[in-house]
């Protein structure tokens, strides 16, 4: 299946900075609103249903007998015609 980006940011951000990205994200879901993803001129707003797909994902990239890329990933999916995302129910704990 193609994949159309329909937004892309990517910047070096303090922890603190990067948590507060994170927080405004968890009270927009937390109050059913839409999402709202700005970059100087560009924009996207998304409205996630009220059960999507939460995928995390922590990934090493590069070479085995070197240093690589360390990664964490937070996806939300769901499909465009749905309410609700197709998906596995396994217990996701956060630490």
């Amino acid at each position: 299946m193609p994949e159309d980006v329909l937004f892309k940011s990517e910047s070096t951000q303090n922890r603190d900075e990067i948590a507060s990205y994170l927080r405004n994200v968890a009270e927009t879901l937390e109050q059913g609103d839409s999402i709202t993803l700005r970059a100087g001129e560009e924009s996207v707003t998304m409205d996630p249903p009220e059960r999507p797909a939460f995928e995390v994902k922590a990934e090493r990239e590069g070479p085995a007998d070197g240093p690589g890329e360390l990664s964490i990933e937070f996806e939300l999916e769901w499909d465009e015609n749905s309410k609700s995302a197709e998906g596995g129910s396994d217990s996701l704990e956060i630490e």
